[in-house]
């Protein structure tokens, strides 16, 4: 059994760490921190957890995470690498959720989340646990920087454009058009997230700049081996859970003769979590809801030389915590769908 560690379970993806944890047949929890919430149940908190978990928050100084084989971190950005290096000296895989661990330029980094990187040489060795791309370096790693939930969208969106050897597309104005439900605000009081604010209503929002934009552009130009230019502009839906990703890229005359719906059916062959459907599908985030799954379908719209791609995931599994224990199980051995079999639920 893998022993678990959970700092900050009180959140939404700290939740669903903990719904997918507690059927998942290799999966002991041991420790979930709250320091706000010590000695509470978590059942009390989170009542759909009764009779499945049994453990009560505690403070994180008497949590013994050290004597975890694995710790997630669920919390703001800044609180993994605050103790990354002291769980890892005690031989603990460490697995972040948030920002800490993604952008490999700590320059960037501080540009785009306002604080100092206190570890960067545990940065340089911490590996971006996107599975569908880092499988083998994942396997390995000690340390993982967990992909925010529309990077995942945008760079398995796109990535079999980007892996051919040559250029396909105009890699130098990709645009990804993105919607996630107000879920992915995280689980905490703010006036846009308030049922009067986001019911019944559509917006755009960081268009001048979001900070998923740096690390998806530094996943793709990895994917790519060159540079990438791209566009990203999210919006804010009136619905709690999923994403929808609808991205844009412009053949170029070389690949006009191509059949991309056998590209993406290929590229994905092996990915257990990635659904190609059939060609001139549209992709709903309600297929993929509570599940791992992401689903994709490609366009061409009138047979011409742009191509449409249409991405769904549930932004808290595939987009956070499931893809968490998706390189749990990858560095632990298992096979990688163990405990992530979960059917999507309808309605």
């Amino acid at each position: 059994m893998i022993k678990i560690g959970i700092v900050g379970g009180t959140g939404y993806t700290g939740v669903e760490l903990l719904r997918i944890l507690a059927a998942h047949p290799q999966a002991e929890l041991v420790a979930i921190t709250s320091r706000k919430e010590d000695g509470m149940p978590v059942a009390e908190m989170f009542p759909s957890l009764r009779g499945h978990v049994s453990l009560a928050f505690s403070a994180p100084e008497k949590a013994r995470l050290d004597q975890c084989d694995v710790v997630f971190f669920a919390t703001p950005h800044g609180v993994a690498m605050a103790q990354a290096r002291e769980l890892l000296a005690a031989g603990v895989k460490v697995i972040d959720l948030a920002a800490d661990f993604r952008l490999k330029d700590t320059a960037v980094f501080e540009q785009w989340y306002g604080m100092p990187h206190s570890c960067p040489d545990i940065l340089a060795e911490a590996v971006y646990g996107l599975p569908e791309v880092n499988r083998d370096a994942i396997r390995a790693a000690h340390v993982i920087g967990l992909p925010g939930c529309y990077p995942t969208s945008m760079q398995l969106g796109f990535a079999p454009l980007l892996t051919q050897g040559k250029p396909l597309i105009n890699e130098s104005s990709l645009i990804a058009d993105c919607k996630s439900g107000v879920s992915g605000a995280g689980r905490k009081a703010e006036v846009h997230a308030l049922l009067a604010e986001a019911s019944d209503n559509f917006k755009a929002y960081g268009v001048k700049g979001h900070r998923h934009l740096p690390e998806t552009i530094q996943g793709l130009e990895a994917i790519a081996g060159r540079p990438i230019g791209l566009t990203f502009v999210p919006h804010l839906v009136p619905m709690i859970r999923g994403i929808h990703s609808t991205l844009y890229a412009t053949l170029l005359p070389e690949a006009r003769t191509l059949d991309f719906q056998a590209l993406y059916e290929s590229h994905y062959r092996d990915s257990p979590f990635v659904d190609v459907m059939p060609a001139g599908s549209h992709p709903e985030t309600r297929s993929v809801r509570a599940s791992n799954m992401l689903r994709l379908a490609v366009h061409r719209p009138g047979g011409g030389d742009l191509l449409v791609i249409l991405v769904v995931e549930d932004n808290l599994v595939k987009g956070a915590a499931g893809q968490g224990v998706q390189c749990m199980n990858l560095m632990f051995g298992l096979d990688e769908t163990t405990g992530l079999r979960q059917v999507p639920i309808l309605p």
